[in-house]
């Protein structure tokens, strides 16, 4: 996992600065008015940002493209991560627009063959 440093909010009462490495808070720009607010953080095992999207002033949340983009800027393109569909008993929803990408640490995720999703 890596973090964009120069998106990290170091300023208010969540700053954080680099000392903190992959924990902290961050601001990602997406266009004039829309950006990506991200908590990242690692800790037992595994590495994790959530991510909401403020647009035009208004709340929602990151669409696949968007959740593209802050995948690779906290991983590499080709590092796999997870956004999990837990069980309906082990839900946690504390913001209705956030999305989550996990990455367990020292652990290699299996993955199907592509050619069971489609064409390459």
């Amino acid at each position: 996992m890596k973090v964009p440093e120069q998106y990290r909010v170091t300023r208010g009462i969540m700053a954080t600065d680099s000392s903190f490495g992959n924990n902290g808070i961050f601001i990602i720009p997406f266009s004039n008015r829309t950006y990506a607010n991200v908590i990242a953080s690692d800790g037992e095992g595994w590495e994790h940002v959530s991510v909401h999207m403020n647009s035009e002033g208004k709340q929602r949340t990151p669409t696949w493209a968007e959740m593209c983009k802050i995948k690779d800027l906290f991983w590499g393109e080709e590092e796999t991560v997870i956004q999990f569909h837990p069980k309906k008993s082990e839900y946690v929803n504390n913001h209705k627009h956030c999305l989550h990408l996990w990455k367990p640490v020292n652990i290699e995720i299996p993955l199907p063959s592509s050619d069971l999703v489609g064409i390459k």
